[in-house]
């Protein structure tokens, strides 16, 4: 077989939503025996919808030269300091053709171009998938572990640090939001954060946390509630502490939901705080990176709605 690849089109986006859930369900089923994606196929329009309002003409696409069918997908998030490649999908049908591969040098080729580092969060269950970036030259650097909860009505206990408050982010916030990240991890997301606050898909939340005394940020957190994901992250903070509190004060906001997020495995007491209100780890990831890198300094958790971390 042989392929080509080319920047989605609007017309592209049903298919894609639909080769994103096959892809998933199909992967999931053969090796973890159940499907990811309940609902229907649309419920995956939430990549292709969201990613061209924040990305426009960041998704490429490997189509089927013989057949003209979109044979795999790919979104890449261009930011300042970096670029992330994000969630990346090859129809049942083509698994096994190298359209992954494909997909990859595309987008590792256009970092480069942009003399830019290129950024994933990946799974660590996908033994392909890891061989497959290990391949490019990514190097893994942060493990991360999916947590799940099915929040109870009454929602989970608040344990917002002493002297700090949590408030909704407004637009004047992204300045501080942007430096914060900017001094923690060395990444600038200022779209990401306007794109947000601005929410005029009406399915976002962004909380701060803040010193009540000083009026510092010390941390912040989006979430997500649409069919196709319900995540909390991407966020920042300075500590654990503060993490946890602006994660419990998500969770409060999806009482009998069941919301996922990521947190480093290396945070220890963040990891506790999680189990004791009931959170089970569901899936791991790990952050793997092309090019320059800088740890961070305070306690990060990434999301796959957006990938951009």
């Amino acid at each position: 077989m042989s392929f080509k690849t080319r920047l989605m089109e609007e017309g592209d986006q049903s298919a894609v939503a639909d080769l994103i859930y096959k892809s998933l369900n199909t992967w999931y089923l053969k090796n973890r025996g159940f499907e990811l994606v309940s609902g229907p196929s649309d419920t995956m329009m939430v990549f292709p919808r969201v990613y061209e309002a924040l990305d426009p003409h960041c998704c490429v696409l490997a189509e089927d030269t013989e057949t003209g069918r979109i044979a795999g997908s790919c979104f890449f998030h261009p930011r300042p300091t970096h670029v992330s490649l994000g969630i990346l999908n090859v129809h049942p049908d083509y698994f096994g053709k190298r359209v992954s591969s494909l997909l990859v040098k595309y987008v590792s080729s256009y970092a480069e171009e942009k003399s830019l580092p290129l950024r994933l969060v990946s799974s660590a269950m996908n033994l392909e998938s890891f061989n497959l970036y290990n391949r490019y030259g990514f190097q893994p650097v942060i493990f991360f572990q999916d947590m799940v909860l099915e929040v109870p009505p009454e929602g989970v206990p608040n344990q917002i640090p002493s002297g700090m408050i949590i408030r909704k982010a407004v637009m004047e916030d992204v300045p501080a939001m942007v430096r914060l990240e900017k001094r923690l991890c060395k990444i600038d997301r200022e779209k990401d954060f306007r794109f947000f606050i601005e929410n005029r898909e009406k399915i976002w939340r962004t909380s701060l946390l803040i010193d009540e005394k000083t009026g510092e940020l010390e941390g912040f957190t989006a979430s997500v509630l649409d069919p196709g994901s319900n995540m909390i992250g991407p966020g920042v903070a300075q500590t654990e502490m503060g993490m946890n509190a602006l994660i419990r004060y998500e969770l409060n906001a999806y009482p009998g939901k069941k919301p996922v997020w990521l947190i480093p495995s290396n945070a220890l007491c963040l990891r506790k705080s999680m189990f004791e209100i009931g959170a089970q780890n569901c899936e791991t990831h790990i952050l793997q990176v092309q090019g320059e890198f800088y740890p961070p300094c305070g306690t990060v958790i990434p999301s796959f709605m957006p990938e951009t971390f």
